[in-house]
């Protein structure tokens, strides 16, 4: 390669870095501020192609986009003295990059500051409300005033809150703990007044189901009597004709049946006078008294 053609190869590859180092271009999603020594000089918020000094001008961007905003949960005394742990969320945009730039820098240092700005707001605003208040159609309300609030603090560093909401609000630990345990004194003292109020319904049950059995026992037991005495009658009357009918044979039957009750077993032993009238059947051969 010839001395003239490496002079020209270096002089396009110095005017391709140049036109590199000129030319940039500008997101639709974003905007751009060229700082120059580290002083703003020109920005460019519409989208396209644009120039600065090479070597010179540095670019910045920012995003034109709503940015999402989380600040960590706030403790809040409301104005009844009730203490709820807030947990809130906000969005904003940067419409004065320049101002946002000088103040704030980069989106890092303006999510610390807002963090801060949003959690004091959140702490004025609700100090002036009770959890009525925050429970009830009012608290749209009171997120504009938190809103209206939070762009008059921001406003000096190029930024506009365009919506900001409660996400949660929750009691704190100690006092969530407080109302549990209350609330389980509660249902143990309704759970035992339930088993007691079992127990006497259990009991008045059986009683009265006691009551109910002795009373059905008591009528079957008068009516067996009523039924036994009823046949007893009747066999009095059977035996009573019976007798009337063959004295002697009747006689012998009972005592057979008086016998047979009276000697069950092999081994039963009776002790009696020879001339007793239970006897009267031993003492003749042919089986007359």
């Amino acid at each position: 390669m010839s001395k003239s053609h490496s002079v020209l190869l270096v002089v396009a590859l110095s005017a391709l870095l140049l036109l590199g180092q000129s030319v940039f271009i500008v997101k639709e999603t974003h905007q751009a501020l060229v700082l120059q020594f580290g002083d703003p000089v020109e920005q460019h918020t519409a989208p396209g192609l644009k120039f600065k000094i090479p070597f010179i001008q540095q670019i910045t961007e920012f995003d034109k986009r709503v940015l999402d905003l989380d600040p960590p949960p706030e403790e809040v005394i409301l104005a009844d003295q009730k203490r709820l742990v807030v947990d809130t969320f906000a969005r904003y945009r940067i419409n004065n990059m320049l101002e946002f730039y000088k103040s704030l820098s980069t989106e890092a240092q303006a999510n610390t500051r807002l963090n801060n700005i949003v959690n004091s707001t959140l702490r004025s605003v609700l100090g002036n409300s009770t959890l009525a208040d925050l429970l009830s159609e009012k608290r749209a309300g009171l997120m504009g005033t938190l809103r209206q609030q939070v762009n008059e603090s921001v406003k000096r560093f190029g930024i506009e809150i365009v919506d900001i909401r409660i996400g949660r609000a929750d009691l704190p630990e100690q006092t969530s703990q407080a109302i549990y345990s209350r609330m389980r004194t509660e249902r143990q003292r309704e759970a035992a007044e339930f088993r007691a109020q079992g127990q006497e319904q259990a009991q008045e049950i059986r009683s009265k189901a006691d009551k109910e059995r002795t009373v059905l026992l008591a009528e079957a037991e008068q009516q067996s009597q009523l039924s036994r005495g009823k046949g007893d009658e009747g066999a009095i009357k059977i035996y009573a004709e019976a007798f009337k009918k063959d004295p002697e044979f009747y006689a012998f039957y009972r005592t057979m049946e008086a016998y047979r009750d009276s000697l069950p077993g092999e081994n039963t032993t009776l002790v009696l006078s020879p001339d007793n009238d239970f006897l009267s059947y031993f003492k003749d051969q042919s089986g007359k008294r």
